[in-house]
């Protein structure tokens, strides 16, 4: 068994548009919104009529961004930088 560690946000909580990369999209910024919320891509998907590839898509994007590469971090960031 592993033990994961927590995501713990970063000392100062970044701006959604202070990221690694490019700014986060609006559309961006509310699939990580909906991220930070206990669903599963299909039902974000299915609440934003759109398909679960397009989700994943942009889910990608938005690691790609920010820097992370699991949803904790993801949700970390959000909570930091105050998009949840």
């Amino acid at each position: 068994m592993r033990v994961l560690e927590s995501a713990a946000p970063p000392a100062t909580a970044p701006h959604p548009t202070a990221s690694v990369g490019e700014p986060l999209s609006v559309r961006e910024r509310v699939v990580l919104s909906e991220l930070t919320e206990d669903v599963t891509l299909e039902q974000i998907a299915r609440r934003l009529f759109v398909s679960r590839n397009t989700v994943k898509t942009q889910v990608r994007s938005i690691y790609r961004k920010i820097g992370a590469t699991t949803r904790a971090e993801a949700v970390a960031w959000a909570h930091a930088a105050g998009v949840s």
